[in-house]
């Protein structure tokens, strides 16, 4: 059954970037910088984190904005990022409506797969892969 992530409840998240880091360590790199999620403050230390990832939308705009086949469709939503026919050209970040796509350090994209690797490393369960129908 295809399944995408969700926030499930970002008010009981503490910042530790635990997911971030874990989704980094997946992809081989070490920075949380490289992590397909983003973290941030809303308001400074007082504040609530906004957990930013990929919605897994049916109809995604980055796929759309990709005009040379580096982005296909998943089955469950979001999408499948083919690297040996990526450009470089960062049209799938600019059309992300929720920014949920960076570019990595060789300027490449850093697109969420779903795995759910991330929401292991949750220790608060702010982050959940749900099934799809």
């Amino acid at each position: 059954m295809p399944a995408v992530l969700k926030v499930e409840d970002r008010r009981r998240c503490i910042g530790c970037l635990s997911c971030r880091q874990a989704c980094a360590r997946l992809r081989g790199k070490f920075s949380a910088a490289d992590s397909a999620i983003d973290v941030k403050t809303q308001g400074g230390l007082s504040g609530e984190f906004i957990i930013n990832i990929c919605r897994g939308c049916n109809d995604a705009a980055c796929m759309e904005a990709c005009k040379f086949g580096a982005l296909t469709k998943r089955e469950g939503g979001g999408v499948v990022f083919h690297k040996e026919k990526c450009t470089k050209c960062g049209a799938c970040s600019r059309a992300c409506s929720v920014s949920a796509i960076r570019m990595d350090s060789e300027g490449y994209p850093i697109i969420c797969s779903h795995c759910g690797y991330c929401a292991k490393y949750c220790p608060h369960r702010c982050i959940t892969l749900k099934e799809v129908f």
